[in-house]
């Protein structure tokens, strides 16, 4: 049950915590497999990651599949509506290159151009 019918509100809900972008943010960098998320610097427990992985698929943005070389892995990737968040990283990324001395943006991510 939504607490608004504000979109800003209800896209906070889902994507406003820290931990759901830098999953996306990786995705779009490449990384597939549960283990090479659990690398990224920020490190984020085992169980924060199952819970954001489970969330954007449950969300239709990210999509899991069985590896096919070792079925007792299974692959991550954004479906087409979860690509869209690159946008989002994209505005996120351009802000913090503006106001955030010290800052820079990594591979696969592109900052929007204003």
């Amino acid at each position: 049950m939504r607490r608004s019918d504000c979109a800003v509100a209800c896209a906070l809900d889902i994507v406003g915590d820290r931990w759901t972008l830098l999953v996306v943010r990786d995705l779009l960098r490449g990384k597939r497999y549960f283990d090479e998320f659990l690398r990224a610097p920020e490190g984020i427990a085992t169980n924060v990651l199952s819970a954001r992985l489970r969330a954007l698929c449950a969300q239709g943005w990210v999509e899991k599949t069985p590896d096919p070389s070792d079925q007792r892995r299974y692959t991550y990737r954004l479906s087409d509506d979860g690509l869209r968040l690159g946008e989002l990283l994209g505005d996120i990324a351009a802000w913090g290159l503006k106001y955030l001395p010290g800052t820079r943006v990594l591979d696969g991510i592109k900052p929007a151009q204003r």
